[in-house]
Parts: structure tokens; C-alpha cells; sequence
């Protein structure tokens, strides 16, 4: 009896011990970084579900690595399922590492937790660079000053040298120095009696052979030198025009800059053909060249015209059935004459003008027209039948003006019959634009370019293209001009002067004879 009962109090304090254990959890090892339960045995108790730690991190001043063991209590293990206590940070595994376990009592001791390698420092950029100790600011004055410094003087100098060589290109086409003040006179103002007037000038024997090919290029220097300056009249993509005074008379200078040499070269060039002066084209009185610092500027000078170009004159002014046949008889009279081949010895060739428009039309004091600007004016060869275009590749025409040849690239450039079309296209366009401020019916029509009401103020050759070579659409034409004959009349010469096919249009000279029918019918003086 006495065993058995022996053996069932021994099998009772197992199961007590086996639950004491359960309840008490797993053991850990502790050292002196963590807290202990007991520290002579170098232990703590994590209790149910607790778990062991094992931390490595460095020492901030010594770098060194410092381990601590410990334990964690169940309620410091959340989330459950990856607890934030064990949890390592990638970025900071050279600083600080931890691993965490609950498999068996101290299991902890014998875990391998290390950190990783610190990573290599970059040495910080000191404030000074060099051997000099410069600031990077100091290095940058140092250097980017002188730097400048010769940018600015190769810019000077290629100007300097470009001066030059428009200098002596000019000179050499035009035997002309340096100018000088505009008020001196000059030497060669024996050239001139002192009491000259610019129609005695052009009138004069001073005149090679009175052929109207324009002064000798030694009188035109002395009338440029002799010219002041006042204010500014137009401007235009190519330069300026200016109001000046010779000798109490009242002249046009237009300046352009020595990048437009060609086209000034060639208006004065033209402006100085044999037999070219005529009334309804633009008095030309000298050219020149001027040095104004390192610049050379391109002088034009022309007849004065106070009422400004027929933009400026159709923009202010209506005008009546007299003065409406005044304006464009004259016009049709200036570029017949143009177009007209004069043979003879000192004969005139043909000429296109090319940029035929109401700003580049004068009106006179006694309010007829007079055609400027011939700087894309093209010449006929007759002796060899040639066109002579010149090549300037900074201008083109106006792209509202051009014929519907230019505009789809059809035009023979080789057949100057194909470059007085387009200017009788562009005639016509004129024509419209004098008519709509007419008075004759009653009515009058505020000023606008042709095809307004089609295209933006300043037209592609695209857009212009699609309205009067895809479209063929045309400046409208009021039917109340049937009711008075004058503005009829004109109605049928604008159409015929705008047929797609240029050869089917009147020439300047059939038209200058029917507004010069129309304008005896009214017996207009001029």
C-alpha cells in the first residue's frame, strides 16, 4: 500500500513542476545593457508568450559594437504577427541590429547577430579651392572676367572688321569717303553754283547729257553732306524714312543699315536708268553711304511728298469722282512708263516693280501718284532677252499683293511678260482700294487693304494661297457702282486686272489709255 502511495505523490509534484513551467515562460540570457531578474545568473523571464533578444549597435563616439541580451514580455510583442521590437531598419543596419527568438530557453545566447560595415565617408568640401584658398564665387569673378572680357572684344573686332569691309565694298562700287559732319561743305561744292535749287540741279547741264539718268555721283555727295536731318516720317521693315533739308528745301532720306546693301544697291542703281524720271515716278536726287560710329548707313534721297503714301492718304481722306480719277490715272501712268522699253541710244529698258502697293505709292501736292520703291525691281534685257532679277534673299513681296502665279509658284521667272502681269494683278488690287473711298454713289467705305475680311493682318503664303488660288476669291465689287459710269468703269478694270490666268489681264498701258479716256470725259487738270 505504502509504494503506490508514494509513487502517486511523486507523479503530483511532476505534474506540479511541469505546470509551474508552463506558466512561467521561457528563459533568457540578460547581461548589465539589459534589465535582469537575476543578475547573478545573468537571466530573465519572459514569461508566456515573451521571447528572447539579442541587440547589437555601435557606439556613437568609439564606433565600437555593443551587445545587449534581454527578454521581452508578451504585451511588448505587437503586431503579433511581426512585432515592431524585433523589427530592423535597412538603412540603419550598420548602426543598430536585433534579432529576436522564443524557441527554447536562452536561446538567445547563442544567436549570430552582427552589423554591417559603415559605409565609406565622403570628405565634406572645404570652402577654399586651389592653392590660392579662393572661394568658388572668387574663382568664378577670377575666371568669367576675363573670360568676357575677350568675348567682348572678339565681338569688336569682327564688327570692326566687317565695318571695314562694307567700307570698301561700297566705296568701290560708289567712289565715295568718309562724309564727315552733315552740315559742312564740302570740296566738291564748286561742283554747284551756290544759288542751285534741286529742279535746277536735274534740269541743269549737271544732268549726263541730260539723258535723266540722275546727278553725277560727285554732286550727289555734296548734296547728301549738305543735308539735315529732322524727324522720322516712316518705318518700315528695312529701315526709316526721314524728312531732311537742302538749301531750304524739303527731301526724303531713306536709311537702311549695310545688311540691306543689295537691295539698296539695286533701287539706286535703277533709280538711276537712263530715261527713267518721270512724273509719276518717285523723284530720285542721290545716294551715299554713311559712317555714323561702327556702323554704315545707306542713304537713299528722294523728292519730299508731305502727303505721305496712299495708305496714309486713303486713311485720312475721301475723296470725290475728280480726285479718285487723279489718283489712279496717275498710278497706271507710272507703272506704264515702268513697264514701257524705250529704244534708243540713251534708251530705258522694261521694268517690273515687284512690290507694287498703296504704301509704296506718294501722293503729290497736287494729289496725284507717284510709284516708289524699287528695291525688287527686275530689268529686261532685250539684246539678249533675258531677265535681270536680283538675288536678294532678305526681301520678298508683300504676300497680300501677290498674284495668284506667285502665291502656287507657277510664274516663269525666265518671261519678264510673266513680272508685269503680276504687277497689273497688283495694279488692280490699288485700284480697289482708291474706289472704296469715292463718294461717287453716295456712300463711302471705310479704308481697308484688299481681301480684310479673309485673312488675319499679316498673311501666311499659305493662307494667302488658299483664298485666291484655291478659292479664287476676289476683292467684292458693290453692285451700286453699276448706277454711276466712273466707278463702273473701274469695277470692270479691277476684274480684268485680277483673272487667275495672267495672260488673259490688260496691260498697264491699255489701262493708263482707258482711265486717261475716263479722265478727259471729266475734264480733269492737273
Amino acid at each position: 500500500m505504502m509504494p503506490k502511495m508514494a509513487a502517486f505523490r511523486l507523479l503530483l509534484i511532476v505534474n506540479v513542476l511541469l505546470c509551474v513551467a508552463e506558466v512561467t515562460g521561457i528563459s533568457c540570457h540578460c547581461n548589465e545593457q539589459a534589465s535582469c531578474d537575476d543578475k547573478n545568473n545573468e537571466t530573465c523571464d519572459a514569461g508566456e508568450g515573451g521571447a528572447c533578444y539579442k541587440q547589437v549597435h555601435r557606439n556613437e563616439e568609439t564606433n565600437e559594437p555593443i551587445t545587449a541580451y534581454g527578454c521581452f514580455e508578451e504585451a511588448d510583442l505587437k503586431p503579433d504577427n511581426r512585432p515592431l521590437r524585433c523589427a530592423n531598419t535597412e538603412k540603419i543596419r550598420h548602426v543598430k541590429v536585433i534579432e529576436c527568438c522564443s524557441s527554447k530557453d536562452y536561446c538567445n545566447k547563442w544567436m549570430n547577430v552582427t552589423l554591417k560595415t559603415l559605409p565609406t565617408k565622403v570628405p565634406k568640401p572645404t570652402k577654399t579651392v586651389g592653392a590660392l584658398g579662393l572661394s568658388w564665387w572668387e574663382l568664378t569673378l577670377l575666371i568669367g572676367i576675363p573670360v568676357a572680357f575677350i568675348c567682348i572684344m572678339g565681338v569688336a573686332f569682327f564688327l570692326y572688321v566687317k565695318h571695314q569691309k562694307d567700307r570698301r565694298y561700297l566705296s568701290h562700287r560708289y567712289p565715295i569717303h568718309s562724309t564727315g559732319p552733315l552740315h559742312l561743305q564740302d570740296e566738291y561744292e564748286g561742283l554747284m553754283p551756290a544759288n542751285s535749287t534741286l529742279k535746277d540741279l536735274i534740269s541743269s547741264g549737271t544732268c549726263s547729257g541730260s539723258s535723266g539718268s540722275g546727278l553725277p555721283l560727285l554732286v550727289q555727295r555734296t548734296v547728301a553732306r549738305q543735308i539735315q536731318l529732322y524727324e522720322t516720317i516712316g518705318l518700315g521693315r528695312y529701315g526709316k524714312v526721314l524728312r531732311g533739308r537742302w538749301r531750304g528745301e524739303n527731301v526724303a532720306v531713306k536709311i537702311v543699315q549695310a545688311r540691306e546693301e543689295q537691295s539698296w544697291s539695286r533701287e539706286s542703281e535703277l533709280y538711276q536708268t537712263s530715261m527713267l524720271r518721270h512724273e509719276n515716278i518717285l523723284g530720285f536726287i542721290a545716294a551715299d553711304n554713311k559712317d555714323v560710329g561702327p556702323w554704315t548707313e545707306l542713304w537713299l534721297v528722294t523728292d519730299y511728298h508731305e502727303n505721305g503714301s496712299l495708305f496714309d492718304y486713303l486713311n485720312k481722306y475721301e475723296i470725290d469722282t475728280p480726285g479718285m480719277i487723279k489718283l489712279v490715272t496717275s498710278t497706271a501712268s507710272g507703272l506704264a512708263h515702268l513697264h514701257m522699253e524705250i529704244v534708243g541710244v540713251q534708251g530705258k529698258p522694261a521694268i517690273a516693280h515687284r512690290d507694287l502697293k498703296s504704301k509704296n505709292i506718294l501722293v503729290k501736292w497736287n494729289h496725284t501718284c507717284c510709284i516708289a520703291d524699287l528695291g525688287l525691281a527686275v530689268r529686261h534685257e532685250s539684246a539678249t532677252d533675258t531677265v535681270d532679277v536680283a538675288h536678294n534673299p532678305n526681301r520678298v513681296g508683300t504676300k497680300r499683293y501677290m498674284a495668284p502665279e506667285i502665291l502656287d509658284e507657277t510664274i516663269n521667272t525666265s518671261h519678264f511678260e510673266s513680272f508685269k502681269r503680276a504687277d497689273v494683278y497688283a495694279l488692280g488690287l490699288v485700284l480697289w482700294e482708291i474706289a472704296r473711298r469715292c463718294n461717287a454713289c453716295g456712300i463711302v467705305e471705310d479704308y481697308q487693304l484688299p481681301y480684310y475680311d479673309v485673312v488675319p493682318s499679316d498673311p501666311t503664303m499659305e493662307e494667302m494661297k488658299k483664298i485666291v488660288c484655291c478659292d479664287k476669291q476676289r476683292p467684292s465689287i458693290p453692285n451700286r457702282w453699276q448706277g454711276n459710269e466712273s466707278m463702273r468703269i473701274m469695277g470692270k478694270l479691277m476684274r480684268e486686272c485680277w483673272y487667275h490666268n495672267g495672260a488673259a489681264r490688260l496691260t498697264a498701258l491699255r489701262i493708263k489709255k482707258t482711265l486717261a479716256s475716263l479722265k478727259e470725259s471729266h475734264d480733269i487738270k492737273v
